[in-house]
């Protein structure tokens, strides 16, 4: 199997609300803009946002509110200060702040936003893992 990742999908509960969160991000919905889901086009991989209930029934899984997946976002900067700065951007666009950025245990900066639907964004400066210059990360540097 080749390494790869090529779409995330996020389980929403009320998809417009998600759109506009996002949206109000700066993030492109690619079009034509479908009614019963949203594709945003990142760095080599795709995010959608589905509604929570059809995605567990497309996945033949009970839906369940668990408190913390057990799973993080994560969206890595160039400095501390961007870290900053996109902190501050998710929460006035209507993020939860649950950890403020601060220097963190493995040597770099890092602070943590829920959206609208509680999924967990880790923002990171992270010194070891260079971005280039279209944003994408290099973990062998």
């Amino acid at each position: 199997m080749e390494q790869r990742l090529t779409l995330v999908t996020l389980g929403v509960g009320d998809l417009e609300r998600s759109r506009r969160f996002y949206a109000g991000l700066g993030w492109l919905e690619i079009e034509p803009r479908q009614e019963t889901v949203a594709f945003f086009q990142l760095n080599g991989i795709g995010l959608s946002l589905f509604p929570r209930a059809e995605l567990a029934k497309d996945a033949g899984v009970t839906d369940g509110q668990a408190s913390f997946s057990g799973i993080t976002l994560a969206h890595n900067l160039r400095s501390e200060g961007e870290v900053d700065r996109l902190f501050a951007e998710m929460v006035g666009a209507g993020a939860r702040a649950v950890k403020n950025p601060q220097k963190v245990f493995w040597g770099g900066y890092s602070g943590y936003v829920s959206d609208p639907d509680g999924h967990l964004w880790e923002l990171a400066y992270n010194p070891f893992f260079p971005l280039d210059s279209a944003g994408n990360v290099s973990l062998s540097a």
